[in-house]
């Protein structure tokens, strides 16, 4: 302990004034270069480079520049020349032996982007854009055209090696950047990827249609893999819109038409532009961006855009009476869509230097007025097309309710032993190979089943009443039905797209309710539910229809069970004479059943009669089009829409040979 102390009162004094630096000039940047641009590998590398395209984009968006050209060379060196104003050259009026052009460029924190005199939007707010490039660069040459005069001044990692030349009358101007990343810096082997150089370039053309942006580089720096054009002249008169062409790359869409538009966006200043199509197969991805500076980690102009459309199709759903509108999020709507969103505003406020998250605070409520006003045009302009839209998303939201749903109940279980309905009489084998549940209609029928089971084996789990047609029904209203909630927690394999074949808790699954009518109603709405949410199931030869029978027949000591009526009568002819009275008695249901009749008739494997449910194949050998067809049978039958009810039962009354009322 003694040693310790006295270590630390040794180190205590040999601390003192003489070990405080100061880093003066640009040495901070190249002292720790990823504070100011993220790092020292390639991905930092090529910041230098969207630094300097940036600053070409400030010009054009200002209105004093049309075009840039931007360029890789064989060496690692690029250039980027606009025909902008150019760097002011003048004295400056605070460092009087230097030029404004040198100060920019070697000083951190200069600029004439702090305010809006000179740029009313732009990317670059710190002052340390230029300064930082030119810091981290081995060399670096500017050129300025300005008053149809040449000026030109190099530097090397962040030092002037020459002064500020006049090179003489010329008939062009802005300014021109050329300059190589510092192989002390980034390393030997880093080098410029000319894919990413061409994207980068590619996107601010779609940013900005008023800019024509010329593309050219090296053919010993284009790879086979690339597919970069040598050169090109990058220009998109309709913006955003041709972005989204160029992205979904020929896909097909749900709707024929983009969400597309521009607006100013009041209180602040500023305009927005978007463009959103939503592609068949529901994969979607959002580019932002502000100013023409990527932002992928999104920021307060995506949560505009998210609040606008999410309420907007929220009152369309309200206006056009469906009630499913309320359980829409925006991830519904964003999840599916391909689209970009850009925005121009002063002041902008990012999250760090690399300016991949904007913050700016009021942005998002302007941003979300001037696009909503927008989509409830889009909307309430074209209402088929809406309603495509609003049942792709509310198909989008269920999905994610099962999804969550199932999370729920596997944490559950996770967390606590297995959670399980407590009117479910399980069976007493852990495996589930040979055990099978049945799904009994009431609880008096339940009361028999579990009495007539083999415990070892059969798990019993009584369902009172009808069940929710899920055809017809919301993600909500499932989630929120006890009698599918049991069932699903009682199988334990989850739904949708988190069905799991492995946690299936049965080998096979015994639908079994009364032989009438109303029996068969429930039947066919648990099948609705199992095709529906757990079509694998089906698929898989898990699920069965039980037999049970509607007639008993005695004489004597004969006793025989019949299904249905032509059952009985043909029974009754070919196995009872007129030696006695033959007793026929119908079964009210289920529960009416003692349980050693249910046992016998129903439920003993050695006895019973069960019906497989199976979903027509959709194997190459058999006809594609029958799983398509029974979708479609379901939805007719069992769908939200009744006329489509009406239609087949229309289409079908002829084919009806006999009804009992």
């Amino acid at each position: 302990m003694t040693t310790i102390k006295k270590r630390n009162l040794e180190n205590e004094k040999s601390y003192s004034a003489k070990d405080i630096e100061v880093l003066e000039g640009l040495e901070p940047v190249r002292h720790r270069p990823a504070m100011y641009i993220g790092g020292s590998d390639e991905r930092a590398m090529h910041h230098l480079a969207a630094e300097l395209l940036d600053n070409a984009m400030d010009e054009a968006v200002a209105g004093h520049a049309n075009k840039i050209r931007f360029s890789l060379e064989a060496d690692g060196t690029i250039s980027v020349r606009d025909n902008g104003r150019g760097i002011p050259v003048d004295p400056h009026p605070k460092f009087k032996d230097k030029s404004a052009l040198e100060i920019v460029m070697t000083t951190l924190h200069s600029g004439g982007k702090f305010s809006n005199k000179v740029y009313d939007t732009s990317g670059g707010l710190h002052g340390v854009g230029l300064s930082v490039v030119n810091a981290l660069s081995e060399n670096m040459k500017v050129e300025v055209a300005r008053d149809k005069v040449l000026f030109v001044q190099e530097f090397a990692r962040g030092i002037p090696v020459t002064k500020l030349i006049n090179k003489g009358a010329v008939r062009r101007r802005g300014t021109n950047i050329v300059f190589r990343p510092d192989a002390k810096i980034f390393g030997s082997k880093s080098q410029f990827r000319a894919n990413t150089l061409y994207k980068m370039a590619r996107s601010k053309a779609y940013l900005y249609k008023g800019v024509e942006i010329n593309w050219s580089c090296s053919e010993a720096l284009i790879t086979n893999k690339d597919k970069t054009p040598e050169t090109e002249i990058l220009h998109f008169p309709h913006g955003l819109s041709d972005y989204l062409v160029s992205r979904l790359d020929g896909r097909k869409t749900i709707l024929e038409s983009f969400f597309y538009g521009e607006g100013k966006l009041n209180g602040q200043g500023g305009r927005v532009e978007w463009a959103l199509a939503w592609p068949e197969d529901g994969d979607g991805s959002l580019d932002s961006y502000c100013n023409t500076i990527p932002t992928p980690d999104g920021g307060t102009h995506e949560a505009g855009l998210r609040a606008a459309l999410t309420k907007g199709l929220k009152n369309y759903a309200q206006l056009a009476g469906n009630k499913r509108g309320n359980i829409i999020n925006s991830d519904d709507i964003i999840g599916g869509a391909w689209g970009v969103l850009s925005v121009f505003i002063p002041n902008p406020e990012f999250q760090g230097q690399t300016k991949e998250k904007l913050t700016t605070a009021n942005i998002s409520r302007n941003v979300e007025t001037t696009l909503k006003d927008h989509f409830d045009h889009f909307l309430s302009g074209d209402p088929a097309a809406a309603n495509i839209l609003l049942e792709c998303v509310l198909e989008r939201a269920e999905e994610r309710l099962k999804r969550r749903q199932a999370k729920e109940t596997a944490r559950k279980t996770a967390t606590r032993k297995l959670r399980l309905p407590g009117k479910l009489a399980d069976c007493s084998q852990k495996s589930s190979k040979g055990t099978e549940i049945f799904l009994v209609e009431g609880d008096s029928a339940g009361g028999s089943a579990k009495s007539a089971r083999d415990r070892n084996t059969q798990a019993i789990l009584p369902l009172r009443g009808k069940i929710l047609n899920v055809a017809s029904s919301s993600a909500e209203k499932l989630r929120a039905n006890q009698e599918l909630t049991d069932i699903i927690q009682a199988l334990g394999c989850g739904i949708g797209s988190s069905y799991d074949e492995t946690k299936l808790r049965y080998e096979r699954v015994i639908i079994m309710t009364d032989a009438d009518v109303d029996g068969a109603h429930i039947a066919s709405l648990l099948m609705t539910f199992f095709f529906q949410e757990m079509k694998k199931l089906i698929e898989n030869g898990h699920l069965f229809l039980a037999i049970p029978p509607l007639y008993r027949i005695s004489q004597g000591s004969i006793t025989m069970y019949a299904q249905d009526e032509p059952h009985r009568e043909a029974l009754i002819q070919e196995n009872f004479n007129g030696r006695g009275k033959v007793e026929v008695s119908r079964f009210k249901g289920l529960g009416e059943m003692p349980a050693r009749q249910l046992k016998e008739t129903t439920m003993d494997p050695t006895k019973r009669k069960l019906v497989r449910v199976i979903v027509p194949p959709s194997s190459p050998s058999s006809d594609p089009k029958t799983t398509k067809d029974t979708e479609s049978l379901v939805e007719d039958l069992m769908g939200r829409k009744p006329e489509r009810r009406l239609a087949f039962i229309q289409n079908n009354a002829q084919f009806i040979k006999q009804l009992d009322i």
